[in-house]
């Protein structure tokens, strides 16, 4: 059985206190995917996020906006929290998952804390700023108030190929710069 392989079968059998389900976070990971499809499309990195319930209703999207909005924090994760939170009539989440991509920067994840999200749902981890576990592990400081658990890898290897497909293309379309 590959890594892969292994990563999805043990979310697929994870349950938090609250009834969330490994099984739901995979399904729910096609429909951040989908939001992910829709920033590329607009010429932004592909991510997508959403904000659901413990049941799965999906209560905000997101997908990156920062060429479009010219706003460095229009992140996806931001995006899908903002308008949970406007849903709500709320800033506190409590209870809610927020299902992303890419696994959260520094700024995105501690907007989740802030917000009181339970758990966050990650697909592919992020070398560069991944701040639950792959560059940083902000969760783990001491002092925070708050601490989401943080499931990472739900069908990673389709989140991490949209990104880097979209680079690929990308690089390949820039003119030769000569010598």
């Amino acid at each position: 059985m590959t890594k892969n392989a292994q990563i999805q079968r043990r979310i697929q059998a994870k349950r938090s206190s609250e009834g969330f389900t490994g099984a739901l976070a995979d399904m729910l990971m096609l429909e951040a995917l989908k939001e992910a499809m829709a920033a590329e499309l607009q010429g932004e990195v592909p991510a997508g996020a959403l904000v659901v319930s413990p049941n799965g209703d999906v209560l905000g999207r997101g997908q990156n906006r920062v060429i479009s909005l010219s706003d460095p924090t229009a992140h996806a994760e931001m995006e899908a929290i903002r308008s949970a939170a406007t849903r709500k009539g709320n800033y506190r989440l409590t209870g809610e998952v927020l299902i992303s991509t890419l696994e959260p920067c520094p700024m995105c994840l501690m907007a989740a804390v802030h917000a009181r999200i339970s758990i966050v749902v990650f697909g592919a981890p992020e070398p560069k700023w991944g701040a639950a576990g792959s560059l940083f592990d902000l969760v783990s400081l001491p002092g925070l108030n708050h601490r989401p658990e943080i499931w990472g890898g739900v069908r990673a290897s389709e989140c991490a190929k949209i990104v880097q497909e979209f680079f690929l293309k990308k690089r390949a379309g820039k003119p030769e710069q000569p010598d």
